[in-house]
Parts: C-alpha cells; structure tokens; sequence
C-alpha cells in the first residue's frame, strides 16, 4: 500500500532460502493484484521467467530506494546498498511508485 492506496491486494511472502530462490520460477504470469516480496534480497534474475515483471527494490522500512519496471525474461537486477527486500509485480503495477515512497503490508 503507498499512502493509503493498494499497489497489490495480495502479497506472497517469500523468506526461506527455498521459497526465495524458486521466487516466481514455473508461473506463467502474475495477475496484476498479486505481487511476492522477496526477504531478505539483494538482487535478482530473470533466467528462465517466461514473463516481464516490474520489481520495488526496499529498505528494512519498505520504503523504495529503486524501481525496475519492465524486466524482461533473461534481465538482470542490481539492488542499491541498504536493499532489504524486492516486490515483485505484473509489469506495470509499480507505474504510480517513485523512490521514496513507503509501502505498508496489511
């Protein structure tokens, strides 16, 4: 959520090591309610990802220190220091973000 409106209804919480490396690996997309952070992370691939995402790259506040929009399969994702976790969306989701701006999990 970014001030007081929902960027995503749900969030799929990654924080083990596998659920992390396997992130959203096999899926055939993300419907654009649905979004996975990644925690912790410092980076991340696209290799064999069948489709395009947009990626919020936070601090332990949730607050977006960068944003990566329209990964391709294949693309690779540096994360600023003081990255601590990464949303990722449908590409496009992440349009109305800046850095700066705080999330909030619900």
């Amino acid at each position: 959520m970014k001030d007081g409106i929902a960027v995503v209804e749900t969030v799929i919480v990654a924080e083990t090591t596998p659920q992390r490396m396997k992130g959203l690996l096999g899926r055939r997309g993300l419907d654009a309610q649905t979004g996975m952070l990644i925690r912790p992370c410092g980076s991340i691939h696209m290799w064999f990802m069948r489709f395009s995402i947009d990626a919020a790259f936070l601090d332990r506040d949730l607050r977006v220190l960068k944003l990566a929009r329209g990964l391709k399969p294949w693309q690779l994702a540096f994360a600023p220091r003081g990255t601590r976790a990464v949303l990722e969306t449908a590409a496009g989701v992440l349009d109305p973000l800046q850095p700066g701006d705080a999330l909030v999990l619900e």
